[in-house]
């Protein structure tokens, strides 16, 4: 058997061959202006105590830690999977832990603020792996089971005012830092004064919080824990090691939580074990923000506590007439746009102002490998 050899003409030329190259995208031209957009607002909410009232800075201070608190239960819930209604145990764990430090360890209450975000943490760090044994509703029930018992155990603290709750004297607050400060710059009392500080606390944890959740999701953590959610068993046979990474989350998001009730209740300077740990105020809204809002979105919690913000202005005054507009409002939302609004929204037109899905886009060719043509 001979092999027969084909000439190639004299002028034969090698050509490459050209691929495509395709990259991976997350953000987009709407978001890089939305990013723009976002620090002017930010830096002119900064700037906002200069010329606003006091009631809008104490409505704010509302918007700010209950947007803190829905972004930490939306990536909870939403990206986690663990659906949990007893988050209003480290909002009052948090709140409790500050009123202690403040009046009983005479610590500066900006100091003591991470102090409480530490015990949240500690609490979460021991309840978790019993939690953990639950699923689904199952989890749920518990949570707020163990929220309910902080509760009562946090009412038989007689140095904490027991059942009744306490209030911090202007003594305790007369050294906070900082306040001496605002005084100065804004013209402002005591009490105003320290209002602004709160303010600003609020602020930084609601952006620290958004933008901090939003790197997480758009990490190797954030797609770990998505397939934890999604499918836990074949997350682990890829190495995903799914139970430590949402017992992580637990802990960072119970950091987090216990660290607003603080700022929370250091600008209403007076707690109670009702109040502390109600699960209306804490869990029940935070739901209803994030619901409304869409859920496993970033923009969704922000349209969501404006509209709260908006319903409680205008409608508070109507007593339970109110929270009956407020549920039904949610089953609407809920039947007619699952994905709620800003979900609806972003998936009927295509926006994304903190978009988290990666897209594979095509460059244009690039040489890669070498093929034989020859020229006639």
């Amino acid at each position: 058997m001979t092999v027969e050899s084909v000439p190639i003409a004299a002028n034969c030329e090698i050509k490459p061959a050209a691929v495509p190259i395709w990259q991976v995208r997350v953000g987009t031209p709407l978001s890089r202006a939305a990013a723009i957009a976002g620090a002017a607002i930010v830096v002119a909410l900064l700037l906002l105590p200069a010329i606003a009232s006091r009631n809008l800075i104490q409505d704010l201070i509302f918007v700010f830690t209950m947007l803190a608190l829905a972004q930490l239960w939306n990536v909870l819930a939403g990206w986690g999977g663990l659906v949990s209604v007893g988050q209003q145990a480290f909002v009052g764990l948090g709140a409790y832990a500050l009123f202690a430090t403040v009046s009983l360890m005479g610590i500066d209450p900006a100091l003591a603020i991470p102090l409480a975000g530490l015990l949240a943490a500690a609490l979460a760090a021991v309840v978790g792996p019993l939690l953990f044994r639950l699923e689904g509703p199952y989890f749920a029930i518990g949570s707020w089971v163990a929220a309910e018992a902080l509760r009562l155990i946090c009412a038989q603290f007689k140095s904490l005012g027991g059942g009744t709750g306490m209030s911090l004297s202007p003594s305790d607050l007369s050294h906070m830092i900082g306040l001496k400060w605002a005084q100065a710059l804004f013209g402002l009392r005591p009490a105003a004064a320290r209002d602004v500080l709160v303010y600003w606390m609020a602020l930084l944890l609601a952006v620290v919080v958004t933008f901090g959740i939003y790197a997480f999701v758009r990490s190797r953590m954030g797609l770990a824990l998505a397939a934890s959610r999604d499918n836990a068993a074949a997350a682990r046979s890829v190495g995903v090691r799914t139970d430590r990474i949402r017992y992580c989350l637990w802990i960072a998001v119970a950091f987090t939580t216990g660290m607003a009730g603080a700022v929370v209740y250091l600008q209403k300077a007076r707690i109670s074990p009702d109040a502390a740990f109600s699960v209306t105020d804490w869990t029940a809204y935070v739901i209803f923000v994030v619901v409304i809002g869409g859920v496993r979105t970033i923009e969704g919690p922000i349209i969501g506590v404006l509209l709260l913000w908006g319903l409680m202005s205008h409608l508070g005054q109507y007593g339970s007439l109110y929270l009956l507009l407020l549920g039904a409002l949610a089953i609407l939302i809920m039947l007619l746009m699952p994905r709620g609004l800003w979900g609806t929204a972003a998936h009927r037109w295509n926006l994304q102002l903190f978009p988290t899905q990666r897209r594979l886009l095509r460059r244009g060719p690039v040489i890669s490998g070498r093929s034989s043509s020859i020229d006639p």
